[in-house]
């Protein structure tokens, strides 16, 4: 159980440093209300069903990534604004690295729900449907993105994040996409051999 004190304190941490003088409260909640909603969830099924180790240290890099957005604003996070006048970029792209693991970490969590539960079988129908419900979750997210914005007005523009770009929501969506595959090719024996335990462990 210690593990599981240790993960909680860290996202406790990351809460609290993100929200010492955020760049906009407004964005910073917007930012950061994923997460929250995330940590009621998993604790209140902590009992009932129980994530592998390799699921929740990957939602705790989620969770950095969206206090990291909500602190600066995805398109004024500090490294990337480097990197965007190194290379010379037109924009801050942390956003990406955001929609990336919004792909990479729900693969994550669908896949193991699947297997677990028996929903699907493992094979190539397993990967293509925790690719759909990735691609779903991004879709939804860009809707809510718009209706924010369509609620809120200029206030929403920093929550938006598109920094001038036409195809910023279609490029998030992409960036979903590829992060969902790069779970299924990386990381799914890894996370088979830690399913195989819990489920040698209840036999």
């Amino acid at each position: 159980m210690t593990r599981y004190y240790v993960l909680t304190a860290l996202f406790f941490i990351g809460l609290i440093l993100s929200g010492i003088s955020p760049h906009d409260h407004f964005t910073f909640f917007l930012e950061i209300f994923p997460a929250i909603l995330g940590f009621i969830i998993l604790a209140l099924t902590f009992n009932k069903f129980r994530f592998t180790d390799l699921a929740y240290f990957l939602i705790l890099i989620h969770c950095y990534i969206l206090f990291i957005g909500g602190h600066y604003t995805y398109a004024e996070v500090p490294f990337f604004n480097w990197i965007k006048e190194t290379f010379d970029q037109s924009r801050n792209n942390y956003d990406k690295v955001g929609h990336f693991a919004q792909g990479f970490v729900p693969a994550l969590i669908a896949r193991e729900i699947f297997i677990r539960k028996n929903i699907v079988k493992r094979g190539m129908w397993l990967s293509f449907l925790v690719i759909c419900v990735c691609i779903a979750i991004s879709a939804v997210y860009e809707l809510l993105e718009w209706f924010v914005a369509a609620v809120s007005g200029q206030s929403a523009d920093a929550f938006l994040g598109t920094q001038g770009y036409i195809w910023d929501t279609q490029s998030d969506m992409l960036y979903a996409l590829i992060g969902s595959i790069c779970m299924i090719l990386l990381f799914s024996k890894i996370q088979d051999r830690q399913i195989e335990k819990i489920l040698a462990a209840r036999k």
